[in-house]
């Protein structure tokens, strides 16, 4: 029998779409995608029925009108219904399109033909349940990211030239699109770890999309204690998960460090970064840009 998904949908004004994306983020949802309806979004979402009660949506609907009465924004407008498995798969997909991010990915849904003319490095995407499409800023922040980390020449005459090839930890990879893009911009080889299983999943999929070997991107349920087994040290770090978790991370991240260590950290709204940024410099390493796309933000970071 199939399972059984909550579609959630959220009626708001377009300056409320990244609040609104952390939100559902933080909540468990999974596949949320935006279509644009005259001068609102349509933000669309969709979590397993037994992950929430009809009172945690409503909770999750009083979340929304607080945060846009904070800023001074109209209330969005939510409404969730039941839809089986076999919907939830096809539904949120219509409204995702091909998307040019940084100056060399684009991001194209499994799905959709490729472009016949394109310069750019091509991401097959189907990221299932897991998080990560590219829509997302801080996703976004961190493809650019690590264009500017794996380019042959850094922006920062400070820096010396990163050794090229490198070895990266990916420490919540969701669907696997920032370790796909390292592969594709030249790392000679990625860890990635997520605690969650479907995510996992996702991430291994996506490596058969994107046919890459996967001797070069080794996939494993679990977080830096399962790193500490795959590999001794790393030349990079990108984790795009929450700020919060984040903080908690970091003193661990010495197991696989060395000097000269880079690291890419986002998921972090703005308000966040000072205590990110603290926790990092008390254990090391070297804030050297902060990098912002509306309320969210990416520390781009190096290891003293």
């Amino acid at each position: 029998m199939a399972n059984t998904w909550w579609e959630l949908q959220i009626l708001c004004e377009p300056d409320l779409e990244d609040s609104i994306f952390w939100r559902l983020d933080n909540f468990g949802c999974r596949g949320t995608a935006v279509e644009r309806q005259g001068n609102s979004f349509l933000v669309k979402s969709y979590l397993p029925q037994f992950q929430a009660h009809f009172l945690d949506l409503a909770a999750l609907s009083l979340w929304l009108r607080q945060d846009a009465l904070c800023i001074g924004l109209s209330v969005p407008v939510m409404r969730w219904q039941l839809i089986n498995e076999q919907d939830w798969a096809s539904s949120w997909k219509q409204y995702w399109q091909p998307q040019e991010i940084g100056d060399r990915f684009l991001i194209n849904p499994a799905w959709l033909p490729i472009p016949e003319k394109t310069n750019r490095l091509i991401i097959r995407l189907d990221p299932g349940v897991a998080f990560g499409t590219g829509a997302h800023a801080t996703t976004q922040l961190c493809l650019e990211s690590l264009e500017m980390r794996l380019s042959t020449t850094m922006p920062f005459t400070s820096y010396e030239k990163i050794p090229d090839p490198a070895v990266i930890a990916d420490i919540g990879c969701g669907s696997g699109i920032l370790s796909i893009g390292a592969l594709l911009l030249g790392a000679k080889k990625v860890y990635a770890v997520d605690t969650d299983p479907l995510a996992v999943r996702s991430t291994l999929e996506n490596i058969v999309l994107n046919e890459i070997n996967p001797e070069y991107l080794v996939t494993r349920e679990g977080s830096i204690d399962v790193l500490t087994e795959l590999v001794q040290e790393v030349d990079g770090i990108v984790c795009n998960i929450l700020a919060d978790v984040i903080i908690e991370l970091i003193p661990r991240m010495s197991a696989i460090i060395k000097p000269g260590t880079w690291g890419i950290f986002s998921g972090i709204l703005l308000e966040q970064s000072k205590a990110v940024a603290d926790t990092l410099e008390a254990n090391g390493w070297v804030v050297a840009t902060l990098w912002r796309r509306k309320e969210w933000c990416c520390l781009n970071v190096r290891r003293s």
